[in-house]
């Protein structure tokens, strides 16, 4: 299974009902006891942390607004997996998504160390060196979809909430 980096783009509106009431953000999370998923949900599997290595060079933290891409924003609510969730407001993710659309993907390509990231404990961090480029274009393919997720998320006045499941 794993830890598997999880978002969802909400209105404003709804991101307050969830803080307002804490004991449906499971729920929303996991509509249909987990069956489904909520509307405007991507996940980028076990990437998140070599994404997030690949835009801050860090496991963890890192300059913003890039460093909030994965693992941004407050903390709320329960365990909801791995975990509480946490938040971007909308600004947030407009900065964000703007930063992030400023970065050639052959930049981020270029900043790929596989041994570094196993040094650094990149999750998973027995891929990196094993599987070298194999592991850089799943890396990729996911950023890729990460960031057409924060755009449209950007491009609707959405917030973000991000959780590990």
């Amino acid at each position: 299974m794993g830890m598997i980096g999880c978002f969802v783009a909400v209105s404003e509106d709804t991101l307050r009902n969830l803080r307002a009431d804490e004991d449906t953000i499971e729920e929303f999370l996991y509509p249909d006891d987990g069956d489904s998923e909520p509307e405007n949900y991507v996940d980028v599997d076990k990437a998140w942390h070599g994404i997030h290595y690949l835009l801050t060079g860090e496991s963890g933290g890192g300059q913003e607004p890039l460093s909030l891409a994965i693992f941004g924003g407050i903390e709320f609510g329960p365990e909801v997996g791995i975990g509480p969730a946490r938040f971007l407001t909308s600004i947030q993710v407009a900065e964000l998504a703007k930063a992030l659309d400023a970065i050639p993907v052959e930049t981020l390509a270029a900043r790929f160390n596989p041994k570094d990231m196993e040094q650094k404990e990149i999750y998973p961090d027995v891929i990196w060196v094993r599987d070298d480029m194999e592991s850089l274009d799943y890396l990729l393919e996911n950023y890729q979809q990460l960031l057409s997720f924060y755009k449209d998320a950007a491009g609707r006045g959405d917030a973000v909430i991000q959780w590990m499941s």
